[in-house]
C-alpha cells in the first residue's frame, strides 16, 4: 500500500501564487526516513521509476526553501530562486546512486546552489553591477583590457579607466566585485553519461545547513580580503603579489633593487602589509 505522501499533490510555485502558500505547503510533507529514502533511491536508479523520483523531490523541497532565502540579499525574486534550486533539486534526484553511501539532501544541496549559483550570475551581475551604459562597457571588457594576471597597479587603471573613457574608481570597484566572484562552480551538464559535482560529502552527521553557512563565511572573508589588498599602496600591493600571489617567487633583494630601497625595508614593507591584511579577518 502507498505512503500518504505519495497520494499529496507535487507543490507548484507559479507566478501570482501564494510564497507563504508554498512554503506551508512543502513544510507539511513529511521527511522520510534513510530507510525509505534508500528504497526509493534504490527503485529509482534500478528500475526508472519515476514516482520514486516525484517523493524523494517532494520530501527535499523544503531544504529548497531553506537554501533559498540564504540568497535573499542579492534583490532577486525569492520564488525564482526557489523554483531554480528545484530544478537543482530534480537534476540531483535524476543522478543520485544510493551506492554513494550518502542522504540525498547531502548529495542535492550541491546541485540546489549550482543552479542558484547561475541564476544569480546572470541576473544579478549584469543588473546590479553594470546599471549604467559605461558600467556595462568597463564590466565586458575589464578581462581584455588587463595586460596581466594579478591585480592591476595604478599606471594599469588609468590606462583602462582612459582606453574604456570610465572613472579609475570605476575600474577598481569593478575588478574587486568580478574578482569576488571568479569561482568556478561545478555547473550541471545535461549529459547523462558521470556525475558531477565530483565531490561528494561521506559524513552523514554534517548538517548541509552547516556546510551552507560555512560557505557564506569564506566567501564573505574572500571579499573583506580583496578589498583590504585594494587598499594597500601601490608598493606593497607589487610587493605582495610577487612574493606571495605568483608561481616563482621574487627575492626581496630583487624587489629591494627595482624600488631603489634596501633588502631590509622591503621585509618591513611587506611584513606590514601583511598585518593590515590580516585584521581584515579580526
Amino acid at each position: 500500500m502507498k505512503a500518504s505522501n505519495e497520494l499529496t499533490p507535487m507543490p507548484v510555485l507559479s507566478p501570482g501564487d501564494s510564497l507563504e502558500a508554498y512554503v506551508q505547503a512543502v513544510n507539511g510533507i513529511p521527511v522520510l526516513t534513510s530507510e525509505r529514502e534508500r528504497e526509493l533511491a534504490v527503485q529509482l536508479f534500478g528500475d526508472g521509476d519515476l514516482d520514486s523520483a516525484r517523493q524523494l523531490v517532494m520530501a527535499h523541497l523544503r531544504f529548497v526553501v531553506y537554501v533559498a532565502k540564504g540568497y535573499s540579499g542579492y534583490g532577486l525574486s525569492e520564488a525564482d530562486l526557489i523554483q531554480e534550486g528545484n530544478v537543482g533539486l530534480m537534476k540531483a534526484v535524476r543522478r543520485f546512486n544510493p551506492e554513494f553511501g550518502v542522504r540525498l539532501v547531502s548529495f542535492a544541496v550541491h546541485w540546489i546552489k549550482a543552479e542558484i549559483h547561475e541564476f544569480i550570475l546572470k541576473n544579478w551581475r549584469i543588473v546590479k553591477i553594470a546599471t549604467t551604459k559605461p558600467q556595462r562597457k568597463l564590466f565586458f571588457n575589464l578581462r581584455s583590457a588587463k595586460k596581466r594576471l594579478g591585480w592591476m597597479n595604478d599606471t594599469e587603471v588609468r590606462d583602462v579607466a582612459e582606453q574604456l573613457g570610465v572613472a579609475p574608481e570605476d575600474v577598481r570597484q569593478m575588478e574587486t566585485r568580478l574578482s569576488a566572484h571568479d569561482e568556478a562552480f561545478e555547473l550541471d551538464s545535461d549529459e547523462d553519461d558521470g556525475f558531477t559535482p565530483s565531490h561528494y560529502l561521506t559524513d552523514e552527521t554534517l548538517d548541509p545547513a552547516v556546510i551552507t553557512e560555512r560557505e557564506r563565511f569564506a566567501s564573505a572573508q574572500s571579499r573583506k580580503l580583496a578589498k583590504s589588498f585594494i587598499d594597500l599602496d601601490e608598493r606593497s600591493r607589487e610587493i605582495i603579489q610577487r612574493r606571495w600571489l605568483t608561481d616563482s617567487k621574487t627575492t626581496l633583494q630583487e624587489l629591494a633593487d627595482q624600488f631603489g630601497i634596501s633588502a631590509e625595508r622591503v621585509r618591513q614593507l611587506e611584513q606590514n602589509a601583511l598585518k593590515k591584511l590580516k585584521l581584515s579577518f579580526s
